[in-house]
């Protein structure tokens, strides 16, 4: 089976069983709870208004009330333009407080656990979720449910 963090998928001889259809799950707006499933070290080529910088791609998994859990990617790009994006992500997973300065500590990442807004934007005439905000861990309120229900894709 193909390693989380380098998916290349498995190649299928014509005449393969198959059975997995699109597990797509779609979240609503809302805050949730994620636990980070996987972690690639990229590069970031530049553009007109961000210089060339290391990007880390973050495969996060939310789970919904009502248990189903969706798959959200971000990146976040190590650059002081996104110092705050940073700073969020690590304070949503508990390894920086308010105020604090941290030294990154990227092997801790995988399996960590944290809380952030979800949003939807659409492309190409399809919606997706994207990361909105991080919350810091030390202003999640305990005991807080996440917000919105789960539906799986085209059923909004």
């Amino acid at each position: 089976m193909a390693d989380i963090n380098n998916n290349m998928g498995e190649a299928y001889e014509w005449d393969s069983e198959i059975e997995k259809e699109n597990e797509f799950v779609f979240l609503p707006d809302g805050e949730y709870d994620f636990r980070v499933v996987a972690f690639e070290r990229q590069r970031f080529d530049g553009s007109e208004k961000m210089g060339p910088c290391p990007l880390a791609k973050l495969t996060l998994e939310f789970t919904a009330k009502n248990g189903m859990t969706a798959t959200v990617l971000d990146r976040l790009l190590l650059n002081s333009k996104m110092e705050w994006k940073l700073s969020s992500f690590f304070g949503a997973i508990g390894q920086k407080r308010h105020g604090e300065k941290l030294k990154m500590d990227w092997n801790q990442v995988i399996g960590s656990t944290g809380r952030a807004k979800v949003g939807s934007r659409e492309y190409n005439g399809q919606k997706y979720n994207e990361i909105r905000s991080y919350i810091y861990k030390e202003d999640v309120v305990p005991g807080s449910a996440p917000s919105g229900g789960t539906y799986k894709a085209g059923s909004f």
